[in-house]
């Protein structure tokens, strides 16, 4: 008997699979662990505050939310469209890479864009060490989540393994090169980044971290394969 559901998910490959269903997760315990949860004072944990990523001078920073602050997200349509280029991206690229070198791709980009964000509010703060201790709590409420760091990164590695592949952007019916579509992107984020409003809310340079890394290791990957013999390009 045929079976939709399980052809559907049969045809994603494996680190794309898991990780949407990783982040699906996360966000569910997001919303659902708070009611459960409770601190000493009773009041409600908030895992994505704990898992989000905080500024590295901020009092409640830790080292692993440059991993686990991927993993969470603001609100279902934040984790849909994040999730949503995973799958219809990340499964070609992994498709075309495999499995390991795929999640070794995701994990770098995702970190890559943390670092870049490190870096962004460095240097907008320009405070110095006794000035970050006296401002403590005011930085603990400097969080970046998402994935959306290494979902640039995929959307990258994907416009240099099929750089003419066509796209079509929302309500525009011409297709758009996918080498093209990403340096109107790049441009896109580099302007919000540099003239961000106050309103803007959006990491704009980390997911130009995403992009970086993702270049830097993607062209590294291809030196290395052309020197081996694997041409993946």
């Amino acid at each position: 008997m045929f079976n939709a559901k399980r052809d559907f998910l049969q045809g994603i490959p494996p680190v794309t699979k898991n990780l949407i269903i990783i982040n699906l997760l996360c966000w569910l315990a997001s919303i659902t662990l708070p009611s459960i949860l409770r601190n000493s004072l009773g009041e409600p944990i908030d895992i994505s505050y704990w898992l989000g990523l905080h500024y590295m001078q901020a009092p409640d920073f830790r080292p692993y939310q440059m991993v686990t602050y991927m993993f969470m997200h603001a609100g279902f349509t934040h984790l849909f469209f994040n999730m949503f280029a995973v799958y219809m991206f990340g499964r070609i690229v992994e498709s075309t890479w495999g499995p390991k070198r795929f999640l070794i791709f995701y994990t770098i980009t995702g970190i890559g864009a943390a670092i870049v964000q490190q870096i962004t509010w460095f240097m907008s703060i320009g405070a110095s060490f006794s000035e970050i201790a006296a401002y403590g709590g005011m930085l603990n409420g400097m969080i970046t989540i998402g994935a959306s760091g290494a979902v640039f990164g995929i959307l990258l590695a994907f416009a240099m393994l099929y750089p003419n592949a066509p796209l079509f952007l929302m309500f525009i019916p011409v297709p758009i090169k996918a080498k093209y579509m990403m340096i109107v992107y790049g441009i896109i984020e580099l302007t919000s980044g540099v003239y961000n409003s106050a309103s803007d809310n959006v990491a704009h340079f980390a997911h130009l971290g995403g992009m970086l890394f993702g270049y830097f290791l993607v062209r590294y990957w291809k030196q290395k394969d052309n020197q081996n013999g694997r041409f993946f390009f």
